[in-house]
């Protein structure tokens, strides 16, 4: 699929236009954006087509007009050759693709993706689309299902915000939208201002003053590692880093810590694990997982800028230099419960379109079955 040459990739938003795809089916740009028109794909939305990088070893459903970032060929776009079909017939392949395609990588091309032989429901010598459509809205229901019983154990079907979330996050966001808010705490102490300004403050703290010295990983290659059930972490958006499962005796870091790998973005991490030495770790188990998530953005804003690559790593040394901002209280230190009640107010937020879409489902799933 023809991609559009490296050196055009500064483009200016315009919200007429398409967004652009990278080396791993993912957006390389948030925005939107024009282009020549010989480098437009275009999608039917009822219609979607599937799409591999070899790169990255994902494949992934694309629904939408887009263009595609480099001249390499490592995107391949699938495209089917019958055309009486929809986005479940589309879910039906890419899972069974996808078994395929998992332990592919760098070397594989289209030639291997071509020779592949696939096993596909068949009727009357045709590939059998209504039971695929069929067995696809059986798997929905049941997701839905699950999905509805997940919300109520976690209490997340509940979406409505309460007064005091509202009122935390009213005065949280008039701390970001202050112009004067976000000072050292060395300007702070010598700023003239009311006891009420100095309580709506974002502040600068150091990361090694407040969590102490991050720990850096140990290098474990793949060809040494022992099958078994620790995560190891890596450097990666894939799978959130967690390259691995291991069974060797590896530094086990705690539950409730924040990774920041090589390039500098950061990861929350509620389970145990490990690490190599391209990551980062900072001890933050002694808060809860809502304030671990405020501080995980916190440290991806501080970290994850542009500076940090392949020539110019990220390290431990690098994290004991950040300075996040935080909301702070009126003594001038974080104000943790300020936080934690933001990202509750978030949760909520976030979850309500879910919740929604989940109800409606399981009210059509209720009537087809009556049916």
């Amino acid at each position: 699929m023809k991609g559009f040459p490296k050196k055009g990739e500064n483009l200016v938003e315009n919200s007429e236009g398409y967004h652009v795809f990278g080396q791993n089916i993912k957006y390389q740009y948030e925005q939107k954006v024009l282009l020549d028109e010989k480098y437009l794909h275009r999608v039917d939305p009822k219609k979607p087509i599937l799409a591999y990088t070899s790169s990255a070893a994902e494949i992934g459903i694309i629904s939408e007009s887009f263009y595609r970032s480099g001249d390499n060929g490592a995107f391949q776009g699938l495209i089917p050759k019958f055309q009486e079909y929809n986005y479940k017939h589309i879910l039906y392949f890419l899972a069974i693709l996808s078994l395929h395609f998992k332990n592919m990588g760098y070397t594989t091309g289209m030639s291997h993706i071509n020779d592949l032989n696939i096993k596909l429901p068949y009727k009357n010598n045709e590939i059998y689309f209504e039971y695929m459509e069929k067995y696809i809205e059986e798997l929905e229901a049941e997701r839905i299902e699950e999905l509805e019983a997940y919300l109520q154990v976690t209490g997340l079907s509940d979406y409505k915000i309460t007064k005091k979330e509202q009122e935390s996050l009213d005065k949280y966001n008039s701390m970001v939208k202050n112009p004067r808010a976000e000072q050292s705490r060395a300007e702070q102490s010598r700023a003239e201002q009311s006891r009420a300004e100095q309580s709506r403050a974002i502040m600068t703290f150091n990361s090694r003053e407040l969590f102490g010295k991050a720990t850096r990983g140990k290098r474990l290659k793949s060809a040494d590692r022992v099958p078994g059930d620790l995560p190891f972490i890596t450097a990666g958006e894939s799978k959130t880093g967690v390259s691995d499962y291991i069974g060797n005796v590896v530094q086990i870091f705690s539950p409730n810590t924040i990774t920041i790998d090589m390039f500098g973005s950061s990861k929350y991490r509620n389970f145990k694990y490990g690490a190599d030495d391209h990551v980062a770790v900072i001890d933050t188990s002694k808060y809860n997982l809502k304030v671990g998530l405020f501080l995980t953005s916190a440290y991806n804003k501080a970290a994850n800028t542009g500076i940090f690559s392949y020539a110019r790593n990220f390290y431990a040394k690098d994290a004991d230099n950040l300075n996040l901002s935080l909301p702070a209280s009126e003594n001038k230190t974080p104000d943790y419960t300020l936080m934690e009640e933001v990202i509750k107010v978030i949760e909520k937020q976030c979850i309500k379109e879910v919740v929604k879409y989940s109800r409606y489902k399981s009210e059509i799933t209720k009537k087809i079955i009556q049916n």
